[in-house]
């Protein structure tokens, strides 16, 4: 279902809810999201009953992230290949089967924390396929004007769940048993999957040859390769993922150990956090428009400096209630900033895949700093672990030097109506997309007075050339003709040229068209294709003439 045209006022926090489905799904996502929460509520706590190991209840967290480290990029690459509304079913379907499990074995009383750590980690594989299509399907429900509020919205879904979900899991569990909030995490899923199975989506029909499993992964990895935007949103990311993993990990532990709490407060605490996140998003929807997104990172990942500090040091729960808040503000802060600027940066043909890579950098983090935090929990003291993770936090914010998060304002990733390079005037009907590998040569007149200016902007459509298919490009000039300057690149089928046609966007366009600015001959430049020689010749070729010895003439 295409979206409708937005209003013509200028789009707002509340905008996204006036597109039906959106809010279906988003109202469906709340409860899913509460049943989540509520389940790793009654995980953690139930693993920290069973076992007096800080590593092994630090592992929670990382039976959760590991999965998405695992699977995140092969569920993008599926993703972007097969039917986004049928992955989505069977992930739900799956989460359910697996949550009404574990609430089974848990009221027969004889698991373990191990069997604990088992089933969050299957939760975990249907939480990371379904990750990326969850958030890339965001593109599909609002037009892009709306986008951020839209991912926005999605953060305070999940925020509002962590707000309810604790405090009503650790009342379950504080009155009855983990096993029922187990069972009431397994129903949560039904709501989103009936939305899902409602949703009538348009299928896009495809452009170019299909695209096989392993193509994909590598055109996705290639994308993020050659896209300085993403890159630098990815060392970002990591970096905060791996300290603020520090509070993920040994929250319940300061809870239960240092502070000697129960339950309840450790849900209370959750609850602080997550009702800071939803604060936070109304802030960010007015004062947020005025910060850069470097700014915005900077601000969180200073509140997740004191977050770790005050675990370690505030002797009280009931100074740790505004830090919590506070560190709910900045956490959807950094969340939204990361998500907005890797989905607006990224065209829809690879969408699912930078987003699974973004996941999986994401959940990396997240994963190696629980051991790495849980371990020196362990070997030193829970205080010293938080303390390193707070100057962790510190010393990251010297990344956004190297790697600023870009704005995406005025880019245009439309699919271009057309490439200048006349592909499509090759007589390919005869070619398989299997053929290969193509090289294409492009030649410019450009006077050697132009050559600093033309080099400056021919890099960046190579840089371009590279993330969309080539396996090698560049710029050379011919020794006897000075002003002949070519552009070559490499690409491994004639089926991955073709794809590139259809990968080429209008922001791309505009690119090339500076190229082309600098060409000063008659004609337009001349592109030339060339396939690597059969061992079968492509065209019909007449036979030769039957030579007949003399003898016998």
């Amino acid at each position: 279902m295409a979206p409708t045209p937005p209003p013509a006022a200028k789009p707002t926090m509340w905008t996204p809810f006036t597109f039906a489905l959106f809010r279906a799904i988003w109202i469906a996502s709340v409860v899913s999201n509460v049943g989540t929460w509520m389940q790793n509520v009654a995980g953690v706590w139930l693993v920290t009953t069973l076992t007096t190991s800080a590593l092994l209840v630090a592992l929670m967290q990382t039976a959760t992230s590991l999965p998405a480290f695992l699977l995140s990029m092969p569920a993008g690459a599926i993703g972007d290949l097969i039917d986004r509304r049928r992955l989505l079913l069977f992930t739900q379907g799956f989460m359910a089967v697996v949550a009404l499990a574990l609430g089974a074995f848990t009221f027969t009383g004889n698991i373990s924390a191990l069997e604990v750590l088992g089933f969050t980690f299957l939760l975990g594989m249907g939480s990371a396929v379904n990750g990326p299509v969850w958030q890339a399907v965001a593109t599909e429900l609002v037009p892009r004007p709306v986008l951020p509020f839209a991912i926005t919205l999605n953060g305070v879904s999940n925020n509002i769940a962590r707000a309810i979900g604790p405090a009503l899991g650790g009342l379950i569990i504080a009155y009855y048993s983990p096993g029922y909030v187990f069972l009431l995490n397994g129903i949560s899923f039904i709501g989103t999957f009936w939305v899902v199975y409602r949703w009538r989506r348009e299928v896009e029909p495809t452009n170019g040859p299909a695209e096989n499993f392993t193509g994909a992964l590598r055109a996705g990895l290639r994308y993020v390769q050659y896209s300085p935007a993403i890159y630098g949103v990815l060392a970002r990311t990591f970096a905060f993922s791996f300290g603020a993993s520090a509070m993920w990990a040994l929250l319940s532990v300061v809870v239960a150990r240092r502070l000697h709490l129960s339950s309840g407060s450790y849900g209370v605490m959750l609850s602080w956090l997550g009702a800071g996140a939803v604060t936070g998003a109304f802030l960010m929807g007015r004062a947020g428009q005025k910060l850069t997104m470097n700014q915005r990172v900077l601000l969180g990942s200073l509140g997740f400096v004191g977050t770790n500090l005050a675990l370690a040091l505030v002797p009280s729960e009931y100074w740790l209630f505004p830090v919590m808040f506070m560190s709910g503000t900045a956490w959807l802060i950094i969340m939204t900033s990361f998500n907005t600027t890797v989905q607006l940066h990224v065209p829809k043909w690879v969408q699912a895949r930078v987003v699974s890579i973004y996941m999986l950098v994401f959940q990396a983090g997240l994963s190696l700093g629980s051991v790495a935090w849980g371990e020196l929990a362990d070997r030193i003291s829970l205080q010293t672990a938080l303390l390193v993770a707070a100057g962790w936090m510190l010393a990251s914010l010297a990344l956004a030097i190297p790697f600023p998060i870009h704005s995406s304002e005025g880019l245009d990733l439309a699919p271009a109506e057309s490439w200048a390079d006349p592909a499509d005037a090759v007589e390919g009907e005869a070619i398989s997309p299997d053929d290969g590998p193509v090289v294409v040569m492009i030649t410019y007149e450009v006077a050697p007075a132009d050559w600093l200016a033309f080099r400056e902007v021919a890099h960046q459509l190579t840089r371009l050339r590279l993330r969309d298919g080539a396996l090698r490009a560049g710029i050379f000039a011919d020794v006897a003709e000075p002003t002949h300057l070519t552009e070559f690149f490499y690409v491994a089928t004639w089926g991955e040229h073709l794809r590139q046609h259809h990968r080429f966007t209008r922001d791309d366009q505009a690119v090339e068209a500076q190229v082309r600015q600098f060409h000063q001959g008659a004609e337009p430049p001349r592109a030339t294709h060339f396939l690597a020689f059969p061992r079968e010749a492509n065209v019909e070729v007449p036979s030769p003439p039957l030579q007949v010895p003399e003898s016998v003439q």
